[in-house]
């Protein structure tokens, strides 16, 4: 898997709705389908959620238009893209090719936003149960998992109905879902995990930052008719301590929440939702 860094900046102030997401997912779908159209089906298609997209990361200026910002020509903004797809060196490729080889411009509704500069990194799942065994073996065995979920994270229980808390087993049952429907074939005997929504609630206590909590309705997709669709979500910081946890359980855990940085959490997150930031303490 890999996670893409794109710095982009603005050559002069436009508005874009406040939940920005829907909207850079279309552009760059846009973008893929010009260099690389089977890629750009793949990613709209594909139902694992295999590209997150974080949306514009940065400071923006009022807009006198509702539940829109504008972005400001001095600032430069960070588009952090997770591509968890077992064919990501394809998707990788599209990318690289979409934004520094082809061109260098990515196309709102409203302006443009140059591409500045374009950083990788990749990883695979069994590196990331490496990193998390030895994160395990230095700390503490009550040691604390801060994330912050930095866009709407909609996570969704059943039938369409979404939790507005980063309660823990929702959180880590959803990454858990997305790490086993994202191994390639050849790692899943070695890297799959076997956990159950019930490990993490009698082995994680979640403590949110309520200074930081908010719940937020944000657009996620269109009707047919053009109407918007909306999804209920969350965003704050949210710290997840072990109780009474096995290393086993332990490492599991911390691969999933250091796994999030890249496939993000929930529901939607092509579309701009679920963008975590994850620091393990102690």
């Amino acid at each position: 898997m890999r996670q893409v860094e794109l710095t982009v900046e603005p050559t002069e102030s436009f508005a874009l709705p406040s939940a920005d997401g829907y909207q850079v997912y279309g552009a760059l779908l846009d973008a893929l389908n010009d260099v690389a159209s089977d890629v750009s089906e793949r990613v709209h298609d594909s139902p694992l959620g295999s590209l997150h997209n974080s949306g514009l990361l940065g400071s923006f200026r009022g807009c006198d238009r509702k539940f829109h910002k504008r972005v400001d020509p001095s600032e430069q903004y960070r588009l952090s893209l997770g591509v968890t797809d077992p064919a990501d060196q394809r998707v990788f490729e599209a990318l690289a090719d979409a934004f520094v080889f082809s061109g260098d411009t990515l196309s709102l509704s409203e302006g443009e936003l140059r591409v500045r500069d374009f950083a990788s990194s990749n990883i695979t799942h069994n590196e990331l149960l490496e990193e998390a065994a030895a994160a395990v073996d230095d700390r503490p065995e009550t040691f604390d998992i801060e994330m912050r979920f930095r866009t709407p994270t909609c996570i969704e229980e059943a039938d369409g109905i979404t939790t507005m808390f980063p309660h823990r087993g929702s959180v880590f049952r959803s990454l858990l879902r997305r790490w086993n429907k994202t191994l390639p074939e050849d790692a899943v005997e070695r890297c799959e995990l076997g956990m159950t929504r019930e490990a993490f609630e009698s082995n994680l206590i979640e403590k949110p930052d309520a200074r930081t909590y908010n719940t937020h309705s944000v657009m996620v997709n269109r009707g047919e008719d053009g109407s918007p669709i909306l999804a209920q979500g969350f965003t704050g910081t949210c710290t997840y301590k072990f109780k009474d946890a096995s290393d086993a359980v332990r490492t599991a855990t911390t691969a999933l929440a250091l796994f999030s940085e890249y496939s993000g959490v929930g529901s939607s997150v092509a579309r701009g939702c679920g963008t975590v930031e994850v620091g393990v303490q102690g």
